[in-house]
């Protein structure tokens, strides 16, 4: 009787996926057989295992098992989700969540650091953008999903972990012992001018209110004199698209393309800049990327460039140019299926090739990015009478950046 209902089941999803995808106009005549014929297959799988398999099964397992492994089959960032990973997606959209704050793809079977977020227990301990993790406390992750990472990943506040990773530069392995803690994201971590005229901003996400947060900015920037502007994308890893869309217009007129989607069903969607209180058109700006910086920041920083608006320092981007849309399923699961690539308003695709810096400025010593022992962020001066003032002088991307934009405020006559 199980095993009936286990094919009953298997038979059901596989005729609503033939009709959906008759209904929208993906499988038609010959493509049609063929589908019915492959869901026969998998549901006479199925039931071979229901029936074969030593241990008991479940037909939610089996089914939500094929379907993973129908995500899992098309390219990195596709995945099928569980009610319950549904829910802790939507979670990580409020801005705060308990974990150890990275961001995390399965690319090419290894599960790569994508990029460590600002002031989080990752972030303290070093870990860089394309680290591997090799084990999660002692267990391999050869064969993990996304999802499956997550789970093991997050956990309540003050819980420790030890993660086996594979650094990305220096090709050794080494275990990294962290306590897990409650994720605040804050989408700009400073703004300031750091030199007479200089003005800096450091962002670290695209989330809601990013556009907001960076009117605000600018407003101060500009009300302290700022004449010439250093963006930090470094160890962004992206966030809303509609938000890295919002914050670029700040930077290019209204109207001007700031990237375009294409899709095998729909034609191309132009996303052109919007109007926004405070423009900031005629200001000299330099922007700095790293292996860190995927998706939104990559939209950015390669329309400041496309639209000659900005000069790009530091190295290669991660290469994240690709769109994952959230497909709710009715029992509560989703889909967050890829279905369209960027593209600069240049017409080049960005996915898995980067953006390129137009001046390569590397950290050195092995390192990718910045990180907290070198204090880049967040070192204080000692004269405590300067205004939350940090010593960028430390961070040799940005101290080549300044130089650069300095020259460019001459030209501009800013300066």
């Amino acid at each position: 009787m199980k095993r009936r209902i286990v094919f009953i089941v298997v038979t059901a999803v596989a005729a609503a996926v033939v009709f959906s995808a008759y209904q929208v106009g993906f499988a038609k005549g010959k493509e049609r057989d063929e589908l019915y014929k492959k869901l026969d297959v998998l549901a006479e799988s199925m039931a071979v295992v229901d029936r074969d398999y030593v241990d008991q099964t479940k037909a939610k397992d089996l089914v939500y098992g094929a379907m993973a492994g129908m995500m899992g089959s098309l390219d990195s960032y596709s995945q099928f989700m569980t009610p319950d990973e549904y829910k802790e997606l939507l979670v990580d959209t409020e801005g705060q969540f308990g974990g150890l704050g990275i961001e995390i793809v399965v690319r090419e079977s290894l599960l790569t650091i994508v990029s460590p977020i600002e002031d989080t227990p990752a972030w303290d301990s070093g870990l860089a953008a394309g680290d591997i993790i090799v084990k999660i406390n002692g267990t391999s992750t050869k064969g993990i999903t996304v999802n499956e990472a997550v789970k093991k990943l997050r956990g309540d506040a003050g819980t420790k972990i030890t993660l086996t990773v594979l650094g990305e530069k220096d090709k050794k392995l080494r275990d990294v012992s962290l306590t897990r803690a409650l994720i605040k994201i804050k989408d700009i971590k400073r703004a300031e001018i750091i030199e007479p005229g200089v003005g800096y901003l450091r962002l670290s996400e695209f989330r809601e209110n990013t556009s907001k947060e960076m009117g605000k900015a600018l407003k101060n920037l500009n009300a302290e004199g700022m004449k010439g502007l250093v963006i930090d994308l470094r160890n962004n890893p992206g966030g809303l698209l509609y938000s890295a869309i919002d914050v670029t217009s700040f930077f290019i007129k209204d109207g001007e393309v700031i990237v375009s989607t294409r899709s095998r069903t729909q034609k191309e969607e132009v996303y052109k800049a919007g109007k926004e209180e405070t423009k900031c058109l005629d200001v000299p700006i330099v922007v700095l990327i790293n292996k860190g910086s995927a998706s939104g920041s990559e939209i950015m920083a390669a329309a400041l460039r496309d639209h000659s608006r900005a000069v790009l320092v530091g190295e290669a981007s991660f290469g994240k140019g690709s769109v994952q849309t959230i497909r709710p399923l009715s029992d509560g699961s989703a889909l967050r299926l890829t279905t369209a690539k960027y593209y600069t308003p240049n017409g080049i695709s960005i996915h898995e090739k980067g953006v390129e810096p137009d001046i390569k400025v590397a950290l050195g010593d092995g390192k990718d990015g910045p990180s907290v022992e070198d204090e880049i962020f967040d070192n204080l001066d000692k004269d405590q009478t300067a205004k939350n003032k940090f010593n960028y002088k430390k961070d040799i991307q940005l101290v080549r950046a300044v130089d650069l934009l300095k020259g460019l405020m001459v030209l501009s006559g800013k300066k």
